[in-house]
């Protein structure tokens, strides 16, 4: 539960607060996740007031604030067909409306549908202070380790727009989180980056070449051992392995 609460008015001021040793304290977006009953107590900085529910367009790039909601994201003209399928797979409306970009993607799992097209398209973000980039492939790995979190935080998303996308999903009804999803990104130059979502804590990169061959054995080895309740290795990689062939026939032609 909340035990406090804190509407900051300038970065500086935050970042002094999420910086604190005790009590525990998380920055607050939409509160999809903190609003969940079983945590301890602990303090919350509100990022409304922070001016971080930005969407503006840098040349060839799109940055979107950490704050800004999912449906705004989803509703920007500008990005990727495909983009926009994955992020409203990602949630309901209703959580599009309320839930923040940098929210899900700290708190998404294997199954996220945004991670796994954001990383194809090698998004990186932006921390404060100092706003260092970090792309969203290395921050991954390192997203549970306490280091990560101390008076540090999410202010911008930054992908490309001249990125060719396509994402594909397989799941055992259409509304339901992927068992396997796919996406790949093709730059201008021929660069193709696979992405494969569906299992475990998170997306992973499976394949970041300068075109396109070999796709179908990277899918295939990612998720080689991809196994549980839900599905067997055996048939994760399969479908990886088709969804990751077809995904690049599209962007090819495209």
């Amino acid at each position: 539960m909340i035990s406090e609460y804190h509407r900051p008015r300038t970065m500086e001021t935050a970042l002094t607060l999420l910086g604190r040793s005790q009590p525990l304290t998380y920055p607050l977006g939409g509160g999809t996740v903190l609003s969940r009953p079983g945590r301890r107590g602990y303090a919350v900085v509100d990022l409304q007031d922070l001016g971080l529910n930005h969407i503006d367009e840098q040349g060839i790039s799109l940055r979107v604030g950490a704050a800004a909601t999912l449906q705004a994201f989803f509703e920007y003209p500008e990005i990727q067909s495909d983009l926009r399928e994955a992020i409203r797979r990602e949630a309901t409306t209703n959580l599009r409306n309320v839930a923040t970009t940098a929210g899900a993607l700290v708190s998404g799992d294997g199954s996220s549908t945004l991670i796994t097209a954001l990383l194809a398209l090698d998004a990186h973000l932006a921390w404060a202070p100092g706003e260092k980039e970090i792309a969203l492939g290395e921050w991954l790995p390192l997203r549970g380790r306490p280091e990560m979190q101390p008076g540090r935080l999410i202010t911008t998303i930054t992908l490309a727009l001249n990125v060719r996308l396509a994402f594909m999903a397989v799941s055992r009804s259409p509304e339901d989180r992927p068992v396997v999803c796919a996406a790949v990104g093709r730059w201008p130059s021929g660069r193709t980056r696979l992405a494969l979502g569906g299992y475990g804590e998170a997306p992973t990169t499976a394949m970041d070449g300068p075109d396109g061959s070999g796709i179908e054995d990277a899918a295939r080895f990612a998720y080689s051992h991809a196994g549980d309740e839900w599905a067997s290795s055996e048939y994760r990689a399969q479908i990886a392995s088709t969804l990751a062939l077809r995904c690049l026939r599209q962007v090819e032609e495209s």
